[in-house]
């Protein structure tokens, strides 16, 4: 199944990103209540900012995030908004592991862009991240 073009006043556009990124150190501390919490905070930056999340799998040491955006956001923003409200609520919330670490996130990322061919490849191959 493709995914459909969007359209705002001015422009139509399919604009699909794969985001990953992993906690400092690369610690093994997004899992049981952390991984839960998690998972809700990206929904709910994601919904503030109208952004469609595709798929989104939280290993134990990284996160994917498959979203689908409108034209006026760049990538770097996008995941300084994501990294920035989960870190903070994350650090306040569960101050015994995660205030070990310097900082919730490491300042680097991968993305990359997807359209409506390569959309469900990336999908299928985040949803069998749960798998190993």
């Amino acid at each position: 199944m493709s995914q459909e073009y969007r359209h705002k006043n001015t422009s139509v556009f399919l604009l699909n990103y794969h985001f990953v990124w992993i906690p400092r150190r690369r610690k093994p501390v997004l899992k049981g209540a952390i991984r839960k919490r998690l998972q809700e905070l990206i929904h709910e930056v994601c919904q503030r900012y109208g952004w469609e999340i595709l798929a989104l799998e939280i290993q134990p040491d990284h996160v994917h995030l498959f979203l689908s955006v409108t034209p006026e956001w760049a990538p770097n923003q996008i995941i300084f908004r994501i990294k920035g409200y989960t870190a903070r609520i994350l650090r306040k919330e569960f101050p015994d592991p995660l205030m070990k670490l310097p900082s919730m996130w490491t300042r680097s990322y991968f993305v990359s862009t997807a359209g409506n061919v390569s959309s469900e490849t990336i999908k299928r191959y985040i949803e069998a991240q749960r798998k190993t």
